[in-house]
């Protein structure tokens, strides 16, 4: 039997230890954490709307209504009507004919690739979502590399004849890069492939009123493209949704195994996601706040010679490289009373370590120039 201690105490040789954090506020840019006030910048909750007081009241009175939890899987008695307006108000915010609820987006990709055969074509650095359920759905598992379209071409061209489905994030959680959608979904039509569109850090946050990054290219769900979207990050709630065509939508319904046999998430939930919804369409100074912050963060950083990587998204990461350099960097910042984590392998490649630094509407300009001041003193010295 393998001596799990041991191995435990080699991860923290190699700085890859990690450890949770107890926090003892509401997800704000402002916490505590661990007994310590501190100002986070590690949050997804890119639009500010996790503690919005619409969205914790819809909570409460769904709970009113509905009780806690669902006590079901949606096929037998936990699909209520909360859950269902949710599902069709999601679909008519991005274009679909149907989108279907999933607990989490990692149990949505799992479900998807589990229950579309043929061959997967995957970007080198798709969230570990898509790459688990490539690997589950046991399909042959073809990566191409990150970006690149004409090694996805060449691959595809010399791929045999059959079903295949080509996924990518839409925006890189790491890296905060953007998928080419528009040239994604010509070589998935050429070679009558599925596009599978991960958008979990694009919804609510680029395209018109926040539908995405099909959206942004001016694509719809439907026919050979499915979107996943995630309601825990720019949405403030919980869970995930696909969406696409009538037939795709029923043929999850039927066969994708995370669907069926997964207690369906509380009617309250649904509640507190419609509202935020609501307010990420109809709020759209939040967006034009977020790229404020974001452009505030990046000319400082530039000025100060931060080894800033490429991203017009609220993902600004910072590369390091080295993964003890990083995770210092990171204890420095937190002893300054900031939250940035450190990102390492295997989550990042070996010696891509970096900085995550990312941005919400809720946080404000003195926060940013308090990190970016914060930062000029632990990186640069």
């Amino acid at each position: 039997m393998k001596d799990l201690r041991t191995a435990l105490e080699q991860r923290r040789r190699d700085g890859l230890y990690r450890s949770r954090r107890i926090a003892a506020s509401p997800q704000l840019p402002g916490r505590r954490i661990d007994g310590r006030d501190c100002l986070s910048f590690c949050s997804n909750d890119y639009l500010g709307l996790a503690a919005h007081p619409q969205v914790v009241a819809a909570l409460q009175a769904g709970a009113q209504r509905w009780g806690v939890g669902s006590g079901a899987a949606h096929l037998l008695a936990g699909h209520t009507a909360a859950h269902h307006a949710l599902e069709e108000a999601l679909a008519d915010f991005v274009g679909a004919p149907r989108a279907l609820l999933f607990s989490t987006g990692y149990m949505a990709n799992l479900g998807v690739m589990a229950a579309l055969p043929g061959r997967l074509f995957q970007d080198r650095l798709n969230h570990a979502s898509l790459l688990d359920g490539a690997r589950i759905s046991g399909a042959r598992l073809v990566r191409y590399a990150h970006l690149d379209m004409q090694d996805l071409q060449r691959r595809l061209a010399a791929a045999p004849a059959g079903e295949r489905l080509i996924a990518s994030d839409g925006v890189f959680s790491m890296d905060g890069d953007l998928a080419p959608v528009v040239e994604l979904q010509a070589l998935a039509r050429t070679h009558a492939a599925w596009l599978l569109l991960d958008d979990a850090h694009g919804l609510g946050v680029r395209g018109e009123q926040g539908r995405g990054s099909l959206a942004q290219a001016g694509i719809t769900p439907g026919n050979d493209v499915i979107l996943m979207g995630t309601l825990g990050k720019a949405l403030g709630t919980f869970g995930a949704f696909v969406a696409g065509s009538e037939d795709l939508i029923e043929t999850l319904i039927q066969q994708a195994r995370s669907y069926v046999y997964t207690t369906a998430p509380p009617a309250a939930v649904a509640e507190a996601a419609l509202a935020a919804l609501r307010l990420c369409r109809e709020e759209g100074w939040r967006r034009e706040r977020l790229q404020a912050l974001i452009g505030r963060f990046r000319t400082g950083a530039e000025q100060l010679g931060l080894p800033l990587m490429a991203s017009a998204t609220p993902i600004q990461p910072l590369l390091i490289g080295d993964t003890g350099a990083a995770t210092r960097l990171s204890e420095a910042l937190e002893d300054a009373g900031i939250l940035v984590p450190a990102i390492r392998p295997p989550t990042v490649p070996e010696g891509a370590a970096r900085l995550r630094v990312s941005f919400s509407a809720a946080h404000e300009e003195a926060q940013v120039d308090r990190l970016l001041d914060a930062l000029g003193s632990v990186i640069k010295g």
